[in-house]
């Protein structure tokens, strides 16, 4: 199976450019992106939240799926990075972009309440920390989507054991029914129950 993405959002080749630019080596491929593209789509209206910006790689595919009423919350804690990301993607106005930890962001999102429908998460909040007050941002049937589960180069000495204990635990996560996928970069696909 060709599983190279037919659609690739407009300004994805400038971000990259401008990512490898600044040294930045941790955007998502493109068939992760397209499926990202795809997700969004099956929202309408939906509120999008994205742990970890980057430079945009993934919120210009997740915009690409969005209609115009929905809306992306996208968290990053370098300026630098998100920088870029702002550049591309400033202009949308379906996009909120929030400079600041994600631990810190989860604490102040579940003090402001409402519900998300959609969660990306490319950092270690929401992911190998606070699943749970992740979870309870999500409205039932929202999608939880996360990446670079299969070993990557960009990893540090004493990461795979936080990606075997992310593992053993989904099985036990009451309000969460997830498929572990063997593609792209690793993913998981999970719905709020």
């Amino acid at each position: 199976m060709r599983d190279v993405p037919y659609d690739r959002p407009r300004q994805l080749d400038a971000i990259l450019a401008d990512a490898e630019r600044a040294g930045f080596t941790m955007s998502c491929e493109d068939r992760t992106g397209s499926l990202l593209a795809t997700l969004a789509a099956s929202k309408p209206g939906g509120r999008f939240v994205e742990l970890g910006t980057g430079v945009g790689a993934e919120a210009v595919w997740l915009t690409a799926g969005m209609d115009s009423a929905a809306r992306l919350t996208t968290v990053e804690l370098d300026p630098r990075v998100q920088g870029i990301a702002r550049q591309h993607l400033g202009g949308d106005p379906r996009i909120d972009f929030v400079t600041c930890d994600a631990d810190t962001w989860l604490t102040e999102a579940a003090q402001a309440g409402g519900r998300y429908d959609f969660a990306y998460v490319d950092c270690r909040p929401g992911k190998y920390l606070r699943l749970d007050d992740l979870l309870q941002l999500l409205a039932p049937g929202a999608l939880y989507v996360v990446d670079d589960m299969l070993p990557q180069a960009t990893w540090p000495d004493d990461h795979q054991p936080r990606v075997d204990g992310f593992f053993e635990r989904l099985p036990s996560v009451a309000n969460l029914r997830a498929t572990r996928l063997v593609w792209a970069s690793g993913l998981v696909l999970g719905a709020r129950v």
